[in-house]
């Protein structure tokens, strides 16, 4: 796979990831554990036939150091999509999540004692300002929506802060995990495949703790309306064939981005989540009639900007030409 056909999977498998899993939330919003566990079930089956060669292929980098990741990588993903049963609204999950600089920064100074240029700052400052635009808003609408009766806006309140709170603490997780990656790809090489497979095999025993829920939603999902597939001669529940949808783009999303991870420089790759978040929020808005203000388009606009300008200035400076070189040209 290369450069330029990750990037298109990249665009194409998110993208459609992101619809697949708003369809899934609109009809069933505490559908979060089942989707999990289906995904990271299907990676690691997949990693562990291809990769791992059915267990004979031994890993490079030791298990211990993945199961910190791992535990970490768990929690990322579990907390980001119940933090949906909590009233956030996909266009403000996706928004938030696109803090994700702010988040790396900051554990960057504290715990890599990392320093930064003014236009970093300038850009951090933008990101910020943006997501408060829009998580302010969707507040006063989530307020709005709850206007029959004060104990039910206040518990809705109550409900949305707990929903920011897991989002919160899985941006800075992520971003903590991102710096323990980098260490460990520094120490012993970088092996997306292998890291890609631990990341989704290791967690699956955890989601015991959430197989009375899984179970709970799987129930319910093979009581929705069955939809026919001819060239099978059956009828398959439609939340069933919606969730093996969200699974295949996961699995394309997840592996085009761990490509292009070795394939291009990580001004590349964030660049490409980049536009492949924007495109997500768009279509979000388009296709789901999703209520966005003007002041939410403010704050994607400067939420955007932020990052766009993160990246411009993470540009590497070009080598000044020696001056013998120089006389001999």
């Amino acid at each position: 796979m290369g450069p330029a056909i990750a990037v298109l999977l990249v665009l194409m498998g998110c993208c459609s990831n992101v619809y697949s899993l708003e369809m899934l939330a609109r009809k069933y919003p505490g559908c979060g554990n089942i989707v999990t566990f289906s995904q990271f079930l299907f990676i690691a089956l997949e990693g562990f036939i291809f990769e791992m060669k059915f267990g004979k292929k031994k890993p490079v980098i030791p298990i211990r150091h993945y199961t910190v990741m791992v535990i970490m990588f768990f929690a990322v993903s579990v907390l980001n999509n119940y933090a949906l049963n909590f009233n956030i609204a996909m266009p403000l999950h996706m928004i938030f999540r696109s803090g994700s600089l702010i988040a790396n920064m900051v554990l960057g100074i504290i715990i890599l004692k990392k320093r930064y240029t003014l236009p970093k700052y300038l850009s951090i400052v933008l990101v910020s300002l943006g997501i408060f635009i829009c998580t302010f808003m969707s507040a006063k609408q989530v307020a709005s929506d709850y206007n029959a009766a004060k104990d039910d806006g206040v518990y809705a309140i109550i409900t949305w802060l707990i929903g920011i709170g897991m989002l919160t603490f899985a941006l800075f997780m992520s971003a903590r995990m991102g710096i323990f990656q980098e260490e460990l790809y520094a120490r012993f090489g970088k092996h997306p495949r292998e890291a890609l497979f631990y990341n989704h095999a290791l967690p699956l025993p955890g989601f015991l703790l959430l197989a009375k829920d899984i179970y709970n939603q799987g129930v319910l999902f093979s009581q929705s309306a069955p939809v026919a597939l001819p060239w099978l001669d059956l009828a398959v529940p439609e939340m069933w064939l919606m969730l093996l949808v969200n699974i295949i783009t996961q699995y394309v999303c997840i592996r085009a981005v761990f490509v292009l991870t070795t394939e291009c420089a990580s001004l590349t790759v964030t660049l490409v989540v980049t536009l492949r978040k924007f495109i997500s929020l768009i279509l979000s808005i388009l296709i789901f009639k999703n209520a966005f203000t003007t002041w939410h388009w403010l704050g994607t606009g400067v939420t955007f900007l932020g990052t766009l300008l993160y990246i411009y200035t993470s540009t590497p400076a070009k080598a000044p030409v020696p001056e013998k070189q120089k006389k001999g040209q």
